[in-house]
């Protein structure tokens, strides 16, 4: 069962292991986002490096379980303004 979490600002979404499975731009004025395997703010785990955020793009994480895992946590670090999902287990 995948959950979901609104974000405007840089957030710790989960402080355990789990997988990102998607993320859901809605909005976005010159926005990037850049996502850690960290339960806080330790940015040595890179998941994604920096990436442009675009309004109405819808980026899913597939394979062979639909996701990537990940061990530490789901920290999501944005800037510019913008507002995401980010769709995790």
């Amino acid at each position: 069962m995948a959950l979901y979490r609104y974000l405007t600002a840089t957030a710790n979404v989960k402080s355990s292991a789990g997988k990102l499975k998607g993320i859901f731009c809605s909005s976005s004025t010159s926005a990037t986002a850049t996502i850690y395997d960290s339960a806080a703010t330790d940015t040595t785990r890179t998941i994604l490096g920096v990436f442009n955020l675009s309004a109405g793009t819808m980026l899913m994480f597939s394979g062979d379980d639909g996701g990537v895992y990940f061990t530490n946590g789901l920290y999501v670090v944005l800037s510019g303004t913008c507002a995401v999902t980010i769709i995790y287990e």
